[in-house]
């Protein structure tokens, strides 16, 4: 599955995340992870303490790469406008949903402080960097002065988080497609 160049840690790691995203953290078992990772029972327990540790690992590599992908569009070239653009029409596997929004909806990962921390974060960071945009927009005259940045931003993340659902329960990428271009044509400067 993972390349020969690839270590034993990265590989569980590895392992761990795509777990996650397709079984939550009750159904990641540590035999699932071994398996998938190509990785003894030993070479785990010794990169590891546990599983709850490798999941924190895991979790917050695909916090770090959320991040990375999101930086790359909205620290991009463009107007404000443009780069929110960019980033509600980015490719992405809307199907599979967000690997970030997903872990919110797994009971025992939101129920742990330390597990549930980098999606935290990555939320607090994606909308502050949003609603910093936003407010960047408003400065050279691109988005009306009335908005509030930070409920625009909250909007922005909601849309996407809720198209993945919806696009997730109707087997289509269609319904997250309409609220971007709804989102959009609401944002659209009027100049």
């Amino acid at each position: 599955m993972y390349s020969g160049f690839m270590s034993t840690p990265e590989r569980l790691i590895e392992s761990t995340r795509e777990l996650l995203w397709e079984r939550g953290y009750v159904g990641t078992s540590p035999k699932a992870i071994q398996q998938h990772a190509e990785a003894g029972q030993g070479s785990m327990y010794h990169h590891f303490k546990g599983k709850p540790d490798l999941a924190l690992a895991a979790i917050r590599r695909t916090a770090e790469e959320m991040r990375a992908t999101a930086e790359g569009v909205l620290g991009g070239s463009g107007s404000p406008y443009e780069r929110i653009e960019a980033y509600l029409r980015r490719e992405r596997d809307v199907l599979r949903g967000c690997p970030i929004g997903r872990l919110t909806m797994d009971p025992d990962i939101i129920s742990n402080d330390e597990l549930r921390a980098p999606v935290d974060e990555t939320l607090d960071w994606l909308r502050e960097r949003l609603a910093g945009m936003v407010e960047e927009g408003q400065e050279r005259g691109e988005f009306a002065p009335s908005l509030d940045g930070e409920e625009i931003a909250a909007t922005i993340v909601a849309t996407v988080q809720g198209g993945y659902v919806l696009a997730r329960a109707s087997g289509s990428s269609a319904a997250f497609d309409t609220g971007v271009r709804g989102l959009l044509a609401l944002l659209r400067p009027t100049r």
